[in-house]
């Protein structure tokens, strides 16, 4: 089959990464294409074996602002615009958009000529802009994959089932996180030398992934006497005018913010890292503090590597750790009860563990996720045709 993915942005961040896992998937039988703009995300593309054709960056902000809104609009309508000829360039089977930001570009360039799926990853915002970005997408994409059925329910309500949207659960390489093939004490000198209980939270710096959330977590277990030690791994990535929050504020509050605690000394901020696997192998406990996660990548990753996961218990991490699977789901902002739940986490037994690799390894592998894909692009194009079949006769 020959696929057209599409993106509107070159970071690598969570989605991003979900994308490089289905190009690895599809890769040995199929030929794929990607349009983006040039950068980092379009450089690991190519080296993947797909090939890449640029598009302009754009990224339309989902709050009305008279200042940004306008030249969104312009810069998506420009990128939508070459997209247009990269579909006829290339002329694919399928157009899978990547997010819906990239659905955006894809559906008015591409919806004639083929049928176009969309990836839903985030919840998008209430508000005018939130409701007319969901009407059109839904109206014109062929079909809406959500990542979790909290995502689908967000974005299509509660009749989401019978409007064209499925949810596909991500994929984890099961390959790279592997515990047992990585050189832990390594891992765990490079990155915290000192002893005792480490934790990490691996997110986008920004303020609904809760940072400042697992720094007063870690006052809190300091405070009841424990040796602990935080990593917080991830940059401020989204950083324009049309980007929700004030990333680079945030990410000023949080150094001000472990000063004021007094925590210098058991706090890393370690940066961007293209190798979380051996982040994850230096951990004991992930935390997942996010106000709200639409899924929680790091969450099946951590599973892969035996890592047990504190995570919020809003929006997909339900849907992931049940029953307790994994590790333990957490209410509230609380940094009390985060700091109970570290500290049973913190005594999970070796066959805990194991089952959780267990599990993520036959629900969330890359095999299984690239099954799911095929099986929609396969349905899609049928549908197209049958629908073509009937219209000439």
């Amino acid at each position: 089959m020959r696929i057209l993915l599409v993106e509107f942005t070159s970071a690598i961040s969570g989605a991003e990464r979900s994308l490089l896992e289905l190009l690895v998937g599809l890769r040995e039988e199929h030929e794929l294409f990607l349009a983006c703009p040039a950068g980092a995300l379009a450089d690991r593309a190519r080296g993947l074996g797909a090939e890449v054709l640029a598009i302009p960056a754009s990224q339309l902000t989902f709050r009305l602002d008279p200042r940004h809104t306008p030249a969104g609009i312009t810069a998506m309508i420009r990128a939508s615009r070459s997209l247009r000829g990269v579909v006829r360039s290339v002329d694919p089977a399928i157009v899978h958009a990547n997010s819906i930001r990239a659905g955006m570009l894809a559906i008015p360039a591409a919806r004639r000529r083929a049928p176009v799926v969309v990836h839903c990853r985030d919840e998008l915002p209430r508000g005018p802009a939130g409701a007319a970005v969901r009407i059109g997408v839904l109206a014109g994409a062929d079909r809406v994959v959500a990542i979790s059925r909290y995502v689908a329910t967000s974005f299509a309500g509660g009749g989401w089932t019978g409007r064209r949207v499925s949810v596909v659960d991500n994929a984890v390489d099961l390959g790279r996180f592997d515990r047992s093939a990585l050189p832990v004490a390594a891992c765990r000198a490079e990155l915290a030398p000192r002893t005792g209980l480490v934790l990490s939270v691996i997110a986008q710096i920004t303020p609904w992934k809760g940072q400042d959330l697992a720094i007063r977590t870690l006052a809190e277990l300091r405070g009841r006497g424990h040796d602990v030690h935080l990593l917080v791994v991830g940059e401020a990535k989204f950083v324009g005018p049309a980007t929700r929050h004030d990333n680079r504020a945030f990410e000023r509050d949080l150094h001000a913010l472990v000063a004021r605690l007094e925590l210098g000394d058991h706090v890393s901020f370690v940066g961007e890292r293209s190798d979380p696997e051996r982040v994850l192998a230096a951990t004991d406990v992930l935390l997942v503090p996010s106000t709200v996660e639409p899924f929680g990548r790091t969450i099946i990753e951590a599973m892969a590597m035996g890592v047990p996961v504190a995570a919020t218990n809003a929006g997909g991490p339900p849907e992931i750790m049940g029953d307790g699977l994994g590790g333990e789901l957490v209410d509230g902002r609380d940094p009390a009860t985060w700091a109970d739940v570290v500290e049973v986490l913190a005594e999970r037994s070796a066959a805990d563990r194991d089952a959780a690799r267990s599990a993520a390894a036959q629900r969330f592998s890359r095999e299984r996720h690239t099954a799911a894909m095929l099986a929609i692009y396969a349905g899609e194009v049928a549908r197209r045709r049958s629908r073509a079949a009937t219209a000439g006769r």
